[in-house]
């Protein structure tokens, strides 16, 4: 009956899952809160088809100790140390600040300073699962705040330590089991050296002999089996599961097996995350809410508004750039999941009264629920005007300038040409549209000026009429066949180069005439096709030749496809000759290059 009892919930789950994260994201809130609301409708508020709300957020916290073992196989531990600064110095200002703020703000409402105190450590914790997902799926993991974040996450799972080791000596220095406070934290530091050792020396031994077996499933058996036991070791002493298992992962990250390791566990954390914020929703003690509703949204609102308020100024001195920092301290928040470790704690420690810590728990659940809102808030109403900002931003006043180069668009692209030319002690122009772009430009003494580089008066005024030639390196494919047609009527006989972003951006580009014409990622792949060729026991030369015949090759089928490029069955006939050509010549080129080397004479293919 248990057996079928279980295959029902998980029919709930999957069911839940499959049918809200959809929709939600179709309606643009994110996958985390359409897995929150899962939650909530399947959970024992909604239609009650769930009961047994602790036991599965207790399992799947899994998918959290998952996600941090992953990132922190991610991390070596140099760049860990590199990374120092903003973990310790950001993480330790963001755990301090709004700890004092909110401790401040408890006390001023006349709570115990212990209550208040822990209260506002467990709270100055921010959600790892939500924030980490947010990141990745908007794919803002590098960015500035995103790298800020994460940074302060780790100092938060650090820190946690610490916070759980200092509740029982509040609550008298002696535990709920009888054991002091101080054996507990001699114990918890015995658990990170054997942590450290155990993962620097025996680890690998074990899954070199695994690998040997050459049985994936057992290494994927031996991968759970690590996580698993690490977790049983720090919840044994009391300890951050999660934090445990990001420091066997970093321990890990120089590991030949790491890549083995990422791609057993990764299916795994996806699924328990999902289900981690399905429990999460379900388990929103409504009950609670109903009996105090203006109490607990009065407490929400007020740790969101201190939280936020705290980490925009914090932003404000971590290298966030503006129109980041909103995004930032609404993405930081929530409370997080090891909040719920440090009220248990303090409940059984006798710091919190279990009203109290029942009351905080909902607090908690509840901003985590709010994040996502706040955030598709920030998209609908925040985003669009920081964007306008930046369109209605005025132009800069263009001097008449006389540089023989103008390049339009500095990014990634643009700025390795404008550095070229620069230190060759040529002049060069340069048009951009992201004021964050040229104000740091500015500060490394590049002339930049800002405009729409579309814009034919702009060029004019910045000298284009004087200039010998105009780059293109505009991100946008239409802005750079736009400013291409735009310079091409005032200008038609003026020196055009340009980036094109793919094939049908090249193109597009000679159909108006643009032959100097440079494909952003073909000179840098067939560079390390070459040298991945050297790593399959090709001599440099052969590597070389091999690489130089694609490279012609290449060339030659876009020029003959080019004029047909519209016509789709044309470029598939002429791309499946080039094809058979090519491997033609690759024969030949082989036969060619073991004669040479045999001292026989050899046609050399490259002239074929």
């Amino acid at each position: 009956m248990e057996h079928h009892s279980f295959l029902i919930n998980i029919l709930f789950y999957l069911v839940a899952a499959i049918i809200m994260v959809p929709l939600a994201k179709r309606l643009g809130m994110g996958a985390v809160l359409g897995y929150l609301v899962a939650g909530v409708v399947i959970g024992p508020w909604g239609l009650g088809l769930i009961k047994n709300v602790e036991v599965i957020l207790s399992f799947s916290e899994f998918g959290v100790v998952l996600l941090l073992f992953l990132i922190g196989l991610e991390l070596e531990p140099k760049r860990l140390w590199l990374l120092r600064r903003p973990i310790f110095g950001w993480g330790g200002a963001q755990v301090g600040v709004v700890s004092a703020g909110l401790c401040a703000v408890a006390m001023a409402f006349g709570v115990d300073w212990r209550t208040a105190l822990v209260g506002a450590l467990g709270l100055s914790l921010s959600s790892t699962a939500i924030v980490l997902a947010t990141l990745g799926e908007r794919k803002l993991m590098s960015t500035p705040a995103g790298s800020a974040g994460f940074s302060i996450l780790l100092f938060q799972d650090i820190a946690a330590i610490p916070m759980i080791a200092l509740v029982p000596l509040l609550g008298g220095l002696v535990t709920h089991s009888g054991e002091p406070g101080w054996l507990r934290v001699a114990k918890l530091a015995a658990v990170l050296a054997a942590l450290v050792i155990g993962g620097r020396f025996l680890v690998n031994p074990i899954l070199r002999f695994i690998a040997r077996t050459d049985l994936r499933e057992i290494f994927t058996a031996f991968a759970l089996l690590l996580v698993i036991a690490i977790c049983v070791l720090m919840e044994s002493v009391g300890l951050s599961m999660a934090l445990g298992t990001f420091m066997a992962g970093v321990l890990l990250a120089d590991s030949e097996y790491r890549h083995e390791l990422i791609s057993d566990l990764e299916p795994f954390k996806g699924l328990l995350l999902g289900l981690f914020f399905i429990a999460v929703g379900m388990s929103v003690d409504f009950g609670v809410l109903r009996t105090q509703p203006l109490l607990i949204l009065a407490l929400v609102a007020g740790l969101l508004a201190v939280k936020i308020a705290l980490l925009y100024l914090l932003s404000k001195f971590v290298d966030i750039p503006r129109g980041q920092q909103l995004f930032f301290a609404l993405l930081l928040s929530q409370g997080g999941e090891f909040a719920f470790v440090v009220f248990a704690a303090a409940e059984a420690a006798h710091v919190f009264a279990p009203e109290t810590a029942a009351l905080l728990v909902v607090v908690v659940t509840l901003s985590m629920v709010a994040t996502p809102l706040l955030l598709l808030l920030h998209d609908k109403f925040v985003a669009p005007r920081l964007q306008g900002e930046k369109k209605r931003r005025p132009d800069d006043h263009i001097e008449a300038q006389d540089n023989p180069i103008v390049i339009a668009g500095f990014g990634r692209f643009g700025q390795i040409i404008g550095r070229l030319l620069a230190a060759n002690k040529i002049g060069v122009t340069v048009l951009d549209h992201d004021p964050d772009q040229i104000d740091l430009l500015r500060k490394f003494g590049f002339k930049v000026f800002y405009g729409d580089a579309t814009r034919v008066d702009l060029l004019v005024a910045a000298g284009i009429e004087k200039a010998r030639a105009l780059v293109i390196a505009i991100d946008n494919v239409d802005d750079s066949l736009a400013l291409v047609d735009a310079v091409r009527l005032r200008l038609p006989e003026l020196t055009i180069l340009a980036r094109a972003r793919n094939v049908t951006h090249y193109y597009e580009l000679m159909k108006r005439g643009v032959t100097l014409i440079e494909r952003e990622t073909f000179a840098a792949a067939l560079l390390l096709g070459e040298q991945t060729l050297q790593q399959v026991g090709f001599s440099p030369e052969r590597a070389q030749r091999a690489a130089g015949i694609f490279g012609r090759h290449n060339l030659k089928t876009l020029l003959e496809v080019a004029p047909h490029f519209q016509d789709q069955q044309k470029v598939m006939s002429l791309t499946r000759q080039a094809r058979e050509e090519l491997e033609d010549m690759f024969e030949s080129d082989a036969a060619a290059f073991a004669s040479e080397q045999a001292g026989e004479p050899g046609s050399d293919p490259q002239h074929r």
